[in-house]
């Protein structure tokens, strides 16, 4: 690998010069790359001749674009058989926030300001902070595709990921995420006996289930009757819907699991399989009349999979507004009445209460469960995953009466 000073003349006899360095990659391919300044040629000799020793080097002629390099991304996620809800957020993440800004910029061209230069893009163009992360990952999981692939060197995203663990940054992001409020983002228990007791019909059933065994939407939406044990009072997550209505696996092995119901539940899944609709098996009897039969719990009126769209705007955010649950929107309608907006838009929320439920001390109507029972109930593939989103609500050994007590003993 070398550097050498080119001088020529242009066609108007002025003179220029540049500086070219000339290697040999690790395939035997020679390379020529050319320099303004000695300063930059003698920078990427040194990178260069590294990559080349470990063989991860690419050319800027070997390299692909961004938005080359995501096609051949979603296509291999697709190949690899994920679900069609992921493939289609990665497809949409590289149509609309990705190629629009980065797309034709060569993947070895890619370096650390320009990946902060395209997370300032997004915030100008208005993207808040949660879909900036989310885009920044799949940025990163482009670029390992493409380094797998040979297209690039390095993943400049993960390297910035590593830097920022480390130290103020980290630490800005925690704050920045914030923790779960009750009463903003976990509905109180006041909340939730007015949504219970507001509750009628097809969506009362659907509620008391997601209130007090934590379900996913997606995995209430793909419970079966025969997931349902009424004699062991439990429920077993064994499939999900997702947003395509199409059934598939748990999200995560550790989503596979057993749920124990309190009687609320189970009373009123007793009551409610007696009027759940039935699907259509395709067959017919003697009689010439379509053989039905009971398949998912919570279906829509002709035994399908109900969509998120119905549960969000036929059953949540009505129940919600009966029972009071409800934030002013600010606007007023035609008669002057102020328009009310459903607190709690998403099924979440009772998520997030059947956490608090779990974790809250029994004197405070709780059920008092150890971390690990808690990981497990929700289903989450890691017990720091719990810890991080549900830790603050945990108990402390250091509350006044627990201090008093130990006063005592220790005096005594």
């Amino acid at each position: 690998m070398s550097i050498r000073k080119r001088t020529w003349k242009t066609g108007r006899g002025v003179e220029k010069e540049a500086w070219v360095v000339d290697y040999v990659d690790q395939g035997g391919t020679r390379r020529l790359k050319t320099f303004d300044r000695k300063k930059d040629a003698d920078t990427f000799e040194s990178t260069a001749s590294v990559e080349v020793r470990d063989g991860t080097h690419v050319a800027d002629s070997a390299s692909a674009t961004v938005q080359a390099a995501g096609e051949l991304w979603v296509a291999a996620a697709e190949a690899a058989g994920l679900e069609r809800s992921t493939t289609a957020e990665y497809a949409a993440h590289l149509r609309l926030h990705i190629a629009p800004f980065i797309g034709a910029t060569l993947l070895s061209r890619l370096s650390p300001p320009t990946v902060r230069g395209l997370e300032d893009k997004l915030r100008e163009a208005g993207r808040s902070p949660v879909m900036i992360r989310k885009i920044m990952g799949s940025v990163g999981a482009l670029l390992a595709d493409a380094q797998e692939r040979g297209l690039v060197a390095r993943n400049v995203v993960r390297d910035i990921k590593r830097r920022r663990c480390r130290g103020k940054e980290r630490q800005a992001q925690g704050r920045l995420k914030g923790r779960l409020k009750v009463g903003v983002d976990i509905p109180t228990r006041v909340e939730i006996k007015a949504i219970v007791e507001a509750a009628t019909g097809r969506v009362r059933p659907f509620i008391i289930t997601a209130i007090f065994t934590g379900l996913r939407a997606s995995e209430l939406r793909g419970l079966r009757w025969i997931d349902v044990d009424f004699e062991n009072r439990s429920l077993h997550v064994r499939q999900r819907a997702d947003r395509f209505n199409a059934i598939g696996r748990p999200k995560s092995e550790a989503a596979e699991r057993s749920i124990p119901m309190p009687p609320l539940v189970v009373n009123t899944l007793r009551e409610w399989k007696l009027a759940c609709p039935k699907r259509d098996t395709g067959k017919n009897d003697e009689q010439g009349k379509a053989i039905t039969e009971l398949h998912l719990v919570f279906p829509n009126g002709k035994g399908k999979i109900e969509s998120l769209r119905n549960i969000a705007q036929r059953m949540l955010e009505p129940c919600e507004l009966k029972a009071g649950v409800a934030i002013d929107s600010g606007e007023n309608d035609e008669q002057g009445q102020p328009i009310m907006w459903a607190k709690y838009p998403g099924l979440h929320a009772f998520r997030h209460f059947y956490a608090s439920w779990c974790i809250n001390r029994r004197q405070d109507g709780g059920l008092e469960l150890p971390a690990m029972v808690v990981k497990e109930r929700l289903g989450h593939s890691t017990i720091a995953m719990t810890l991080d989103v549900y830790g603050h609500l945990f108990p402390r050994g250091d509350d006044a009466d627990e201090l008093a007590a130990g006063e005592r003993a220790l005096f005594a």
